[in-house]
């Protein structure tokens, strides 16, 4: 693909996914994504098969980049503290302070969006958002399970519930952001499982 159908391509999804975010899936038409994206009809097939493939086209981009993000965090973390539980507290701060530096309240979460129109989707949309979920309970997981390896919780729980958790506390900020429109919703719930963790097991 050359580089002017690449940038095509990308102004199409950056334009459907702003306007799923804020509209829902069901509530977006191919012909609003084509009059926002100032293409042709014809372009737009171009490139996708229908909103099934943009949608699976935009879940992959977005896990891929959600991927990308965490990762640095955490080898940042890593670089600055070779304690475990030091790593993921740093992680978590990071994390904050990077949703906090936000120059608007988070536009949302394209997971939870696919989710509650999972009515929508064919089944491979529908398996890629449970493999994104997934890949954030491996990635949050991992760190955990090392550092139960030197700390012992002061309660009996389980990694994958905990690495859940934070998804959910995610998740949750990013909805009290939106409806409070206040971007600190989301640090303030990414703080307090941060200060749950430190509880947890110091």
């Amino acid at each position: 693909m050359g580089e002017k159908a690449q940038n095509t391509r990308g102004r199409i999804m950056a334009t459907a996914e702003k306007i799923i975010l804020q509209k829902g899936f069901a509530g977006t038409s191919i012909d609003e994504i084509i009059a926002n994206a100032h293409i042709t009809k014809g372009g737009f097939f171009y490139h996708f098969k229908g909103k099934n493939d943009l949608a699976l086209a935009l879940l992959q981009r977005y896990l891929e980049t959600d991927d990308v993000f965490f990762a640095d965090l955490l080898n940042r973390a890593r670089s600055l503290s070779e304690d475990p539980l030091q790593q993921m507290l740093i992680f978590l701060k990071l994390l904050a302070e990077a949703m906090a530096k936000l120059p608007e309240t988070h536009p949302g979460c394209l997971v939870a969006a696919f989710t509650y129109e999972s009515q929508q989707f064919d089944d491979d949309v529908i398996k890629k958002n449970k493999e994104g979920i997934l890949s954030w309970r491996k990635l949050f997981a991992d760190q955990l399970t090392v550092i139960e390896h030197t700390y012992k919780p002061c309660f009996e729980t389980s990694v994958d519930d905990l690495a859940d958790m934070l998804s959910a506390c995610m998740e949750g900020g990013i909805i009290l952001s939106r409806v409070f429109n206040d971007r600190q919703c989301l640090v303030n719930q990414i703080l307090h499982y941060r200060k749950y963790l430190r509880l947890l097991y110091e």
